[in-house]
């Protein structure tokens, strides 16, 4: 069974993001970029998958600039077998224009379960699993915290409120992943080696048929207010009088 792993170019977890000057957006001058955390818990969920004997090949998928084939690379690095990049000079892809993407994509590789990281840290629109599951009409399970896949089936357990929910999915499916779900492990470099030598196809949106003009306008970007100090109570009923000053009681 194929399974196909989007993957997203993101600015790298330990930076510390700046808006620009217009208040438009990120500035990304000289920011390092990686792969997004979620997609790389993703890509190692897949390998798991293929190493345990369950799968017989891991895709990866990328949409964006050219320098996103250096995520593909990363991904095939980890140790998928092949990365497709969907090539647009696009500043951002909207979450239905990436879902509308995959679609496409999965129309040619015909994968048997597609697993993607639950939200980019980027925008955190946490969209693109749940629209991709319904424009193809396969079952899904979000927020994955742990797979068992099955030769028609695959058993999620899933991160809720509450608990824990598991789910029981016939194949194909969606899942999207969540933080415990695993540790992914490091590209050794023999591994990041042999990746250069791995396939890695180009296409583009206009190729796969999928209008991504955007949708949404952004206003304005803004950081968050200051944290405010904190103030010193001599008692508890100059707290109480305190809070009742601020609203909060």
């Amino acid at each position: 069974m194929k399974i196909l792993v989007p993957v997203k170019r993101a600015v790298d977890r330990n930076v510390k993001v700046r808006v620009n000057a217009d208040g438009t957006g990120i500035d990304l001058a000289n920011v390092k970029m990686a792969m997004n955390p979620f997609c790389e818990i993703a890509v190692e969920a897949a390998l798991r998958l293929k190493e345990a004997g369950q799968a017989s090949e891991v895709v990866v998928v990328s949409i964006g600039s050219e320098k996103s084939a250096e995520t593909l690379r990363t991904g095939l690095a980890m140790g998928a077998d092949r990365g497709i990049l969907v090539k647009t000079d696009a500043p951002r892809v909207e979450p239905l224009a990436v879902a509308k993407l995959l679609k496409a994509v999965i129309g040619t590789e015909a994968p048997g379960l597609v697993i993607l990281g639950k939200q980019a840290i980027d925008d955190d629109s946490n969209q693109t699993g749940q629209m991709l599951a319904a424009l193809m009409g396969w079952p899904q399970a979000t927020f994955a915290s742990k797979i068992d896949l099955e030769a028609d089936a695959v058993t999620v357990a899933r991160e809720v409120d509450g608990g824990t929910e598991t789910l029981r999915l016939a194949l194909p499916a969606v899942i999207t992943t969540d933080l415990r779900l695993n540790e992914p492990r490091y590209a050794s470099l023999p591994n990041i080696m042999k990746a250069k030598k791995k396939p890695l196809d180009e296409t583009t949106p206009e190729a796969l048929g999928v209008d991504i003009a955007p949708r949404l306008q952004v206003l304005k970007v803004a950081e968050p207010p200051r944290r405010a100090g904190g103030v010193k109570v001599a008692s508890a009923a100059d707290l109480v009088a305190k809070l009742r000053e601020t609203g909060v009681l």
